[in-house]
Parts: structure tokens; sequence; C-alpha cells
């Protein structure tokens, strides 16, 4: 199976499994997505899930969150792990929203990137998901199945995005960023113990001719 087909088959197979793929972490506003979002580093979706709503009681937007302690933040955001770095993060990045943005998240990478505790990833999936520009926000889950698939060689986030960006349609991005995540959790996880469901990968290495469910 050459590398165009195989591209054109994990997006049929995809959209048949995942043809309106939920944001999977609750927000109502890019500031929110732009704290769950950095909540979810080294944490599961669910997890923060069950923590921000707890949060966002207390402060749902930058001025509110800054009225808040670090210590405040860090108690309930306990949970989800690294509570000391990721408060002082929240607090701060508040601060220079209101500070430089008027409270408004910008949309625009490098702004995003260069606010405490913003990475690459998590800028990528508040542009792609808050504002709808084309990102490609690479996780372990896309970077593992991009490498199993053979649309990448591994090396790196950065190479598995630059290639994801290259094979697939701009106009796909969205939607296939959270589709190959759903993918990945539910037929392929890290540890290998469903990887015998990863029917995508057995059919674009030539193990199987048809697939049976």
């Amino acid at each position: 199976m050459k590398k165009r087909e195989r591209v054109e088959f994990i997006m049929r197979e995809l959209e048949k499994l995942y043809p309106d793929p939920a944001i999977p972490l609750d927000h109502s506003d890019a500031y929110t997505l732009l704290i769950a979002v950095l909540l979810s580093a080294q944490c599961t979706d669910a997890r923060v899930n069950t923590v921000t709503p707890k949060l966002f009681a207390k402060a749902s937007s930058p001025d509110a969150m800054v009225k808040l302690s670090v210590e405040e933040i860090r108690e309930i955001i306990r949970p989800c792990g690294l509570s000391p770095a990721k408060s002082k993060n929240i607090h701060r990045l508040s601060e220079i929203l209101l500070e430089e943005y008027e409270g408004v998240v910008p949309a625009d990478m490098e702004k995003l990137e260069a606010l405490p505790g913003v990475g690459h990833k998590t800028a990528g999936v508040v542009m792609i998901q808050a504002f709808g520009v084309p990102a490609f926000p690479v996780d372990t889950h896309i970077h593992r199945m991009l490498y199993r698939w053979g649309l990448s060689n591994g090396s790196s986030v950065e190479q598995t995005e630059r290639d994801a960006k290259r094979l697939f349609p701009q106009l796909t991005w969205i939607k296939l960023h959270l589709q190959i995540i759903y993918y990945a959790r539910e037929f392929s996880p890290a540890l290998g113990a469903k990887e015998e469901r990863d029917f995508i990968t057995m059919e674009v290495s030539g193990k199987i001719k048809k697939l049976k469910k």
C-alpha cells in the first residue's frame, strides 16, 4: 500500500468511526480551553474534567483568576499533578492576558507560546479548537499512530507534525486531529494491551487484506 493510499484509507476509516468527534476537554470559551489544555499535561482529560468545574466555578476568566491566590489555585488543581508549576503558570498567564491583551486570549501561535506554561502543542490545540485556525498539534497519541502507520519516522514530535501537515489536506486537520486521538485511545493504547484491535495498522502494514468486525 503506497503512502498516498494509506493516507486515504486512514482518513476514510477514521471518518467512519468518528464522524463528529467532540473536544474531550470541557470548556466554554478560549480561556477555559486554554486552562484545561494546560492542566492536561501529564494528566488524563477525564481527570481534568473532574477538576475544572470547581476551578471555573470560582474563576472562569482572567480577571477572576488573578483574584485567587496561587495557593488557592494549587489546592483545586492538585489532582491533575504538577500543581505547583501549573498554579503559578495559570495565575501569571491570566495576569499577562489582562496586562497585554485586555483579558482576551490571542488567536496567535507566537503570542500563545509566549504565555507561561503554554507550549507548542497547547497553543496549537487552542488555535485549532477555539479559533478554527488550521494547526496539527501532536500529542503522544498522534505521534505514536503516525509512526505505527508508517507516515512518520518517530524521530520527534516536530517531525511528526511536519509530516502530518504535508500528508493530510489542511481542511481535514481540525477533525482529523481529534479522530486520531480517539482511535489511539480505543484501539492502540501505549502499553499495547489492546494492540491487536488496531486494524488500521494491520491493514497499512499488509498483514491483512480485508477488515472484519
